[in-house]
């Protein structure tokens, strides 16, 4: 039997003052057409590493992508298990937990360089309203793929009680 190797990640699903979320804007270019990138909106955070906890890894993905420090233990509102070869380089597939953070609106800017950020594929980011997300009809791509619904869900509802399971 073989085993499969996944990708642990902590991701924060950041609402501002207006709802909006914040995603950073990934680049993940194609080796045969670098300019033909496919453009993936995703919540910031980042791999857990050895020893770290999910909140751990969740407090040093946002000081050093969006500047953001955690005062407090956010809630885990989604749990997301990805198991496709391809979906993260070098692994068989990814598992996502979302944490909720409420803050006001800011101009992300964390501690990782412009060169550290590029090497990482982040490019950008936004903060979206759900209604633009839920209306956007181009190329770039959203993660997790029914971002607008979930998000709706959460902001029309309480936090829920147990983490929900997210798909594709």
């Amino acid at each position: 039997m073989t085993s499969v190797k996944l990708r642990h990640s902590a991701r924060a699903i950041i609402l501002d003052e207006h709802d909006r979320i914040l995603l950073c804007r990934f680049g993940f270019p194609h080796p045969a057409v670098p300019a033909g990138a496919t453009i993936v909106w995703a919540a910031p955070g980042g791999g857990i590493e050895h020893g770290e906890t999910p909140l751990e890894a969740l407090d040093r993905e946002l000081r050093e992508e969006v500047g953001l420090v955690l005062d407090a233990d956010p809630p885990h509102v989604w749990h997301q298990e990805v198991i496709a070869s391809g979906h993260a380089a070098g692994y068989d597939g990814v598992i996502n937990d979302y944490f909720l953070i409420r803050t006001s609106s800011f101009t992300p800017h964390g501690t990782l360089s412009d060169d550290e950020l590029t090497a990482e594929h982040i490019t950008g980011w936004q903060w979206w309203p759900c209604k633009d997300i839920a209306d956007y009809r181009g190329t770039d791509l959203f993660s997790p793929r029914d971002l607008a619904t979930l998000l709706i869900a959460l902001i029309t509802n309480r936090i829920p009680a147990a983490p929900v399971r997210l798909g594709l």
